[in-house]
């Protein structure tokens, strides 16, 4: 698991790198304070360790920004210890909050909780089939090593013939789970969003992954 560490103070910085380092964990360590955010979407990490003193910006901006665009963990560790900067670290959509000078078994044992229920949630958001996984939540498609993003529409179709794995699903049936009813929306729609999808598939390599039942729909 990658975790991402955005501490100024070098000799905290390196202990916490360290200690991680000995539990497996792979660490990656932010040094440039200007673009503290950039830094982070660019890492797709599996947790962030966020100080809130920092330079340039401090945490609770760096926590903000953070979770408009990402669901990664958050857990503050900061040497602030008042119930209010701990309320607006959890406002601002931080996991937990530790105080330091921590001890490094509640912080490890932290971690770990943090990262086992970001597990559990991302398995129970995710569909797997033949090889395939599919992000529920982010429209993602994963397969092969390669990622493709749905659109809205694509998403829907895709999640209904995911349900129905192994069983076929109908054209009327597609159309009124997409637009709830199949009285506003013709067959040549549906017909555009089926392809529109299966090149999405085929570009990732999942050629065929949607078979045609002729006369009666869809399967997978």
């Amino acid at each position: 698991m990658k975790i991402l560490i955005i501490e100024d103070d070098v000799l905290i910085r390196e202990e916490l790198q360290k200690l991680l380092l000995n539990y497996d964990y792979d660490c990656q360590l932010v040094t440039n304070f200007e673009r503290v955010v950039e830094t982070v979407l660019e890492a797709h990490a599996d947790l962030l360790l966020l100080d809130i003193n920092l330079p340039f910006v401090d945490g609770y901006h760096v926590c903000r920004e953070v979770r408009r665009q990402s669901e990664v963990p958050i857990i503050v560790v900061t040497s602030r210890n008042t119930q209010m900067d701990e309320l607006m670290s959890m406002n601002l959509g931080a996991d937990d909050f530790i105080t330091k000078p921590y001890n490094k078994q509640i912080l490890l044992a932290r971690i770990s909780a943090v990262l086992s229920r970001t597990q559990r949630s991302a398995a129970q958001e995710t569909m797997h089939h033949k090889g395939l996984d599919f992000n529920i939540s982010k429209g993602v498609i994963a397969y092969e090593g390669q990622e493709i993003t749905l659109t809205k529409n694509e998403q829907q179709l895709f999640h209904m013939l995911m349900k129905h794995s192994g069983g076929i699903v109908t054209r009327s049936d597609l159309m009124e789970d997409l637009w709830q009813t199949d009285n506003y929306i013709d067959d040549n729609t549906l017909t555009v969003n089926m392809n529109r999808l299966r090149k999405k598939l085929e570009s990732v390599g999942a050629s065929n992954f949607i078979v045609t039942k002729r006369g009666r729909g869809y399967m997978v």
